[in-house]
């Protein structure tokens, strides 16, 4: 067969970017063990270097694509509408009007207000992927190309927080609701198969979706693996050369996370107050991550003027984004890692500190809780006083965080590349004979 792949490639993606890495780098080594597929990089708007990606040069096909939609005149217009009213009670007035605005046209777009039961075909792309002659498209992450293009695909669902948990406006406001709803009751609908990384990610998939005619069959746990670029050994040199550029303090936390509110970085930096006031202790914290947009970027404001506020400039510090190559670094140097999220199931950035053996805290919520079981202090992500317990335990228990390095270990040993590697292939072959079967 030809499978095309159409990864995610821009780093500032996070976790998806990841996880599109690890998918790269198992198709890579499936095909230097001599599979009997070609496989086809699908090269958004027709830039690729394979070997930047540490691909293979002669065992891959590049297919440039372009998959970016020009906005219609009406979305052009509700968007200044909606940028002049705001969000607020009558948003469900808006979203009336929106999709009165979309069937005008004879199908809708992609960012208005879509009828998840009225799909806009990508007529452009489904020839292009015919002209390449695919028989199956792998999406590492979540796109409407999926449904739109109407050829078999394999597709990851990373999360369905716009239905857990809506009022945070990352995956509500402006449309967002609205457009994440076509795109994820669609995709799961009619996949051939759906990649999801935990039972609870999988559980979330079929209550939401089930009643769409998803089944449990076609839903696969792929659970996530750390990044590839992290080199776990760090020498002495190097923590002393990334302690350098960032000027970081000898001892302190860390949080990788970019500006989103559920990223929780506000009731962080009260916990961290609350701990110079109440138990007399000042850990430094340091962030990293991007504020771009509007939402991150008033989130960004907002963290840093309440740092202010109470008083603890010195203690909490933002060092941007960070490159690649020091984040090994970060996490190596770090007393512990502090994540309070509100976002789940499951969450990179606590498998790369178990890598490196850096203690974990976060957020004691479902999906989260099974995964890092007994290998992390477990806080209520609502309550700053929970926070603050659980670091000040952190902080200042050597045999608690002896005991989760030790509890880290244990569960990044059950899994590894290797089994990432064979549970993908294993789901690819299904998803070939599903092809075949509906073939015939």
């Amino acid at each position: 067969m030809r499978i095309g792949i159409l990864p995610n490639l821009s780093p500032d993606s996070g976790g998806v970017y990841q996880y599109s890495q690890n998918i790269l780098h198992a198709l890579n080594a499936w095909s230097e063990k001599g599979c009997d597929d070609q496989l086809v990089l699908l090269a958004n708007n027709g830039t690729c270097d394979l070997s930047s990606l540490s691909l293979t040069r002669d065992r891959w096909e590049i297919e440039p694509v372009v998959t970016a939609l020009t906005p219609s005149w009406r979305e052009r217009i509700f968007e200044e509408m909606r940028q002049r009213i705001g969000e607020g009670p009558h948003r469900e007035a808006l979203r009336w009007l929106r999709r009165r605005l979309v069937n005008l046209r004879k199908a809708p777009t992609r960012r208005a207000f879509p009828d998840p039961e009225v799909i806009t075909p990508r007529d452009d792309l489904r020839d292009c992927f015919l002209q390449a002659k695919l028989d199956l498209l792998l999406y590492p992450h979540p796109t409407p190309i999926s449904f739109e293009t109407g050829l078999p695909y394999m597709i990851a669902v990373h999360d369905l927080q716009h239905r857990l948990q809506p009022e945070f406006p990352e995956v509500s406001a402006g449309g967002e609701w609205e457009y994440r709803e076509y795109l994820f009751r669609n995709a799961c609908r009619y996949a051939t198969l759906i990649l999801t990384e935990s039972e609870t990610g999988k559980e979330d998939i079929l209550n939401f979706y089930g009643c769409y005619g998803v089944t449990a069959d076609r839903v696969k746990v792929l659970p996530y693996l750390p990044a590839r670029y992290l080199a776990v050994d760090v020498s002495e040199t190097e923590l002393e050369r990334v302690r350098t550029i960032y000027d970081l303090p000898d001892q302190y936390l860390f949080y990788p996370a970019q500006f989103w509110p559920h990223k929780n970085h506000a009731r962080l930096v009260q916990a961290l107050e609350l701990l110079k006031r109440e138990y007399h202790i000042e850990p430094p914290i340091v962030f990293c991550g991007s504020h771009d947009g509007k939402i991150r970027d008033d989130n960004y404001n907002k963290v840093m003027s309440l740092r202010s506020s109470l008083g603890i400039d010195h203690n909490v510090r933002y060092v941007g984004y960070v490159p690649e190559q020091d984040m090994s670094a970060l996490y190596s140097g770090a007393v512990g890692l502090v994540m309070p999220t509100f976002f789940g199931p499951t969450n990179i950035p606590v498998l790369e500190a178990w890598a490196f053996d850096c203690p974990v805290l976060t957020s004691d919520i479902r999906g989260i809780r099974e995964q890092v079981a007994d290998a992390a202090v477990l806080v209520d992500p609502r309550s700053m006083e929970s926070i603050a317990e659980g670091i000040y335990h952190l902080w200042t228990d050597e045999n608690l965080r002896r005991a989760l390095t030790e509890a880290g270990r244990r569960l990044t040993s059950s899994y590894c590349a290797d089994d990432f590697y064979n549970r993908l292939i294993e789901i690819l072959e299904e998803a070939k004979d599903r092809v075949r079967c509906q073939r015939h």
